[in-house]
């Protein structure tokens, strides 16, 4: 009977231990980049994450890769965020900004059929004026259109031949830009205005649709020698547009205001991309130098606008790896969370060696008392 008090109070007492010695529940996916809600943006901060890794040649960290492909929905589309991917998807939570930039970062990273299948579903979606909205069915937009593109191009896919009614992606960015002539010629706009009203030049979708209408993702290489930007309105949409940013930033001192001395750091890192995409090397490394010289509250501890900041110094060959190394430290690198996964286990392995010896000494007690 003593020996069953023994036995039964260190059990209770190991017990015990082992409940305050076990970590916290998780507050987020362990191989998510990234400590904030991922509720509307899991799918895209990680994505851009491992596209910036990938162009810097640095390993993501272990489980990264198969956590984006396990976001993916059955019909090849992804929503923002699932926090359960064994739900099956609600298909109206499916947009196309996730699952362009999913695309985007599956190929990079080889996980070549779920790419397909990602671009599959954008092909599906497609509005008949050529372009994609936010949410599949709405007005087709520069930005989606943008994302759209880049993730058909990395996927394979011939953007050309992704058509409905014989309207292309490259028709719909073009009904979307300011003509010659007008206020701000050469910029496109958001979406096409309702009624009689005028389209308004607007900076992110003039470089999303530059940088698309170059062909280009969100991964654009440095140029190997800089052509400079054409006078304004000549040349291609593409020329036209990247034109118009570089007239606007050398107005706004070097950067986009996203109201009285706030600068938008997001759409400035994106005209450094799209500059870079049209072979306009100077003027990207004018607007990188501003941006990474301002950008250190912006970028500090945030997934997405790190990736931004290094794909930025990757389109304009900047050596800096600061960017990447802050970006990989938002998560332990692979080795060490194997370490750590194997200290875990070492430890309950012990303590569950330890129980089976104390229900063993229980067993044998109850045996000798019957004997």
């Amino acid at each position: 009977m003593l020996l069953r008090r023994t036995a039964a109070a260190a059990l209770a007492a190991f017990s015990a231990l082992a409940i305050a010695a076990s970590p916290a529940p998780a507050t987020r996916p362990a191989a998510l980049y990234g400590t904030a809600d991922p509720t509307y943006d899991g799918v895209w901060r990680q994505s851009y994450a491992l596209l910036a890794l990938h162009a810097a040649d640095t390993p993501p960290a272990e489980g990264a890769v198969a956590w984006l492909a396990g976001q993916q929905c059955a019909d090849g589309g992804f929503a923002s965020y699932r926090a359960d991917p064994t739900v099956p998807c609600d298909a109206g939570a499916e947009d196309t900004n996730a699952t362009g930039i999913a695309v985007q970062a599956l190929a990079a990273h080889g996980e070549d059929f779920a790419a397909k299948r990602g671009a599959d579903w954008l092909a599906k979606v497609q509005n008949p004026d050529g372009g994609w909205s936010y949410n599949p069915g709405g007005t087709t937009d520069a930005d989606s259109t943008g994302v759209a593109v880049g993730a058909l191009k990395a996927a394979g896919t011939d953007v050309k031949s992704v058509t409905t009614d014989g309207m292309s992606p490259y028709d719909a960015l073009r009904s979307l830009q300011i003509p010659c002539g007008h206020q701000d010629g050469g910029a496109f706009t958001h979406q096409r205005p309702g009624g009689a009203g005028a389209p308004a030049a607007n900076a992110k979708a003039t470089a999303d649709a530059v940088r698309a209408a170059e062909g280009a993702g969100f991964v654009v290489e440095a140029p190997a020698q800089d052509m400079p930007p054409r006078p304004a309105c000549e040349g291609s949409a593409a020329d036209a547009g990247a034109a118009w940013l570089v007239r606007q930033l050398g107005a706004g001192g070097g950067y986009f205001s996203s109201g009285p001395q706030a600068p938008d750091f997001g759409t400035t890192a994106d005209a450094v991309v799209a500059l870079a995409a049209g072979g306009h090397l100077d003027a990207a490394r004018d607007t990188y130098n501003w941006l990474a010289g301002h950008a250190e509250g912006w970028s500090q501890d945030n997934p997405a606008a790190l990736a931004q900041l290094a794909l930025a110094a990757y389109a304009t060959d900047n050596p800096t790896r600061d960017p990447i190394t802050r970006l990989s430290a938002l998560l332990p690198p692979p080795r060490q969370r194997a370490e750590s996964s194997g200290g875990d286990s070492a430890w309950w392995l012990a303590g569950a060696g330890l129980v089976a010896v104390l229900c063993l000494g229980v067993l044998l007690a109850g045996r000798k008392t019957r004997i």
